[in-house]
């Protein structure tokens, strides 16, 4: 259920390939000759549907916005919306400093960020603030799933916390994210194998032959504390980044709805989704497809979809930045 890939993109690639500049298994469109990824960064091409290069000062990476694994699972506290791809491609990828650069003061994440993602992890799924946009730790107040994470306001689904389930495919000496400071996250050991030594208070140390990394840990606060890196804010949060592209208004929350799983199906009208939920003790279904131009959404009961627009002409406003 991932967005096709427009043909640009393969006439891009084989430019590249003719000019023996591939530097990834694949590269996002614009991606052009200028560095060399670095080591860290093959963390990204262990998941499928995610592409790394290198152009001018950036990593550029791709992603449809939609794990491998299952989503939404367990969330208590749900604001009915779903997970939806996501067109993190081309123009709209996201960028990561290729040489990050320590910040003469860090800025922590309790004082700002509380809009759109701190980090990137490995499959191409967005880390937001551990904290919601009201100030208040989402993984406390049973908004996320099994996995750490929920949809935001653009149906787009992200982690609000480091995404520790993913050092099982990829092992201590791969990153299981980028912070968008530029400095790589690891899980709950060094690199090299060895236990994890004492954090600073961003959450991160310095190793000779890694150089400055983050760690998560699985404790409070979920995230790192604070960017040691330098960044750019706007608007309350890290700037540049891509854009959510919404389909439809923002939900409500459903006081007592519990999420009970969230499958993959296959329809008549394509592979789609369905998400069954209890609440007031009963259990109901939405089921939606995501096409290219239309998301068809079929809620509870309803034998009919209701079409909604790609591209922010549908019921929804136009993209704009992610939220919650």
């Amino acid at each position: 259920m991932d967005i096709p890939r427009p043909p640009l993109l393969a006439c891009l690639l084989a430019a590249a390939v003719s000019r023996g500049h591939v530097i990834a298994a694949d590269e996002p469109a614009g991606a052009g000759a200028g560095g060399k990824l670095p080591a860290a960064a093959a963390a990204f091409s262990k998941f499928p549907g995610v592409k790394a290069a290198v152009s001018g000062d950036w990593i550029l990476v791709e992603s449809g916005g939609l794990p491998e694994h299952p989503m939404m699972e367990g969330i208590t506290a749900w604001q009915q919306q779903i997970p939806l791809p996501q067109p993190y491609r081309g123009a709209n990828a996201w960028k990561i400093p290729l040489r990050p650069s320590k910040a003469e003061r860090p800025a922590s994440l309790a004082d700002g960020f509380l809009r759109g993602a701190v980090a990137l992890a490995a499959n191409g799924i967005p880390i937001f603030n551990p904290r919601n946009n009201r100030g208040e730790f989402s993984q406390d107040i049973g908004e996320l799933d099994r996995w750490g994470g929920h949809c935001g306001r653009a149906d787009d689904y992200h982690y609000h916390v480091i995404p520790l389930h993913l050092q099982e495919q990829l092992g201590p000496s791969l990153p299981v994210a980028f912070a968008l400071d530029g400095y790589p996250i690891y899980g709950t050991r060094e690199p090299d194998g060895s236990p994890m030594r004492p954090l600073d208070a961003c959450g991160g140390h310095e190793d000779p032959a890694h150089g400055y990394h983050y760690h998560g840990t699985g404790r409070h606060p979920y995230v790192f504390a604070a960017f040691r890196g330098k960044v750019t804010e706007d608007g309350g949060q890290v700037d540049p980044q891509p854009r959510a592209e919404p389909v439809r208004p923002a939900g409500e929350p459903l006081r007592g709805a519990t999420i009970l799983s969230c499958v993959r199906t296959r329809t008549e009208q394509g592979e789609g989704w369905k998400l069954d939920y209890s609440h007031a003790g009963r259990t109901l279904s939405l089921r939606w497809v995501a096409r290219e131009t239309e998301v068809l959404l079929w809620f509870p009961g309803a034998t009919s979809p209701v079409s909604f627009a790609r591209g922010g002409k549908g019921p929804g406003k136009p993209p704009r930045r992610q939220g919650r």
